[in-house]
């Protein structure tokens, strides 16, 4: 009778978990790629960090969100899909690299348009230093009318 019994609730143990076993293995299985991870990864900021993205920190925080990138990579999210989710929980902070549109793009524009502005300063400036100017003639001095006078005899009394 106790073997009985103990047979049957062995029976219904491995019923229960085999079930769940069952379960578990009609649901698709979705391998993620880890290079799909570091690469969402690495394009958001680290909320602990700041100044790192989340697949070069080293908190668990960062840790914690790259699990959250794969877990959603593997319930089928695009990538997009992803950073999108970051967004929404964090704001445009979160995304190591601004967005390319609306107030952002002055992100983008201006940099650029700065340093060749300055560049061309610099060379406007450069020219100007070196470009050589032929020196102005100085006036003549005033000559006194006496010394003139002297001049012409002297000139006159060696021809």
């Amino acid at each position: 009778m106790f073997r009985t019994r103990a047979l049957v609730v062995t029976l219904i143990a491995l019923g229960v978990v085999g079930a769940g076993g069952v379960a578990e293995a009609q649901l698709p299985a979705s391998h993620v790629d880890e290079r799909d991870v570091h690469a969402i990864a690495a394009e958001l900021r680290c909320v602990v960090c700041q100044n790192l993205s989340v697949a070069d920190s080293p908190s668990e925080m960062a840790n914690q969100m790259r699990g959250v990138i794969r877990d959603r990579l593997a319930a089928g999210e695009r990538p997009d899909q992803v950073r999108q989710y970051f967004v929404d929980k964090y704001g445009e902070w979160i995304l190591l690299e601004p967005r390319r549109h609306g107030f952002t793009l002055l992100v983008w524009i201006l940099p650029p348009l700065a340093t060749l502005a300055g560049l061309g300063v610099v060379i406007a400036l450069l020219v100007r230093w070196t470009r050589r100017r032929p020196p102005a003639p100085s006036p003549a001095p005033p000559v006194d009318p006496a010394m003139s006078e002297r001049i012409r005899r002297e000139l006159e009394t060696e021809t």
